[in-house]
């Protein structure tokens, strides 16, 4: 197929760990930047939250964009004990989530959303992450780099909370933001 004939591909978001991802599947891409109310409903299975945000991007960038383009909207959420544990408000919230986690397996749900021509498809991926047990030092240094401030459950993977997990069952790109495996089947079979 002539490149000329490939839809443009356009990520709903700004996340610059996103961007690294899909870049890394050697696909052509735009950024946009998308609003979308990031509240679970009440209610809400954590499973059911995560589709219908990377859904919402996905249709929120589709409505700013040429009908034949293909958005992809992404969302990932930490679950621990049934609760979400979303981004820290600031540095003590991120400190208790990191208490929270220490010591404890949790889960990183992560969905990828394609829209495209009014059609739309959504996959999720779930991985188990098992932190080892952090200090109270530990804790305090983390964050003092700022890193976990912006971070579902107050850390980064692919930051220095590497150094963190003991164990990770699942998907290392879904457990960073945007799950490769689900975005390429997306991508390919869509």
């Amino acid at each position: 197929m002539a490149a000329s004939f490939m839809p443009q591909i356009v990520l709903a978001s700004t996340s610059p760990r996103r961007r690294e991802l899909l870049a890394q599947l050697g696909v052509t891409f735009e950024v946009l930047a998308v609003a979308v109310d990031e509240r679970p409903l009440p209610a809400e299975p954590a499973a059911d939250h995560v589709c219908r945000l990377a859904l919402a991007k996905a249709r929120a960038g589709a409505a700013q964009v040429a009908a034949q383009a293909c958005v992809l909207g992404a969302d990932t959420v930490v679950v621990l004990d049934g609760e979400i544990l979303g981004k820290p408000a600031d540095r003590d919230d991120a400190a208790a989530m990191l208490r929270r986690l220490s010591g404890r397996t949790h889960v990183v749900l992560s969905a990828v959303a394609r829209v495209q021509a009014g059609a739309h498809l959504v996959r999720l991926s779930e991985s188990q992450v098992t932190f080892r047990t952090l200090s109270a030092a530990e804790i305090a240094a983390y964050c003092d780099t700022g890193e976990p401030l912006d971070k579902a459950g107050a850390y980064a993977i692919q930051g220095r909370a590497a150094a963190f997990i003991r164990h990770l069952e699942g998907s290392y790109s879904g457990v960073m933001g945007l799950p490769l495996f689900e975005t390429a089947e997306l991508l390919v079979h869509g």
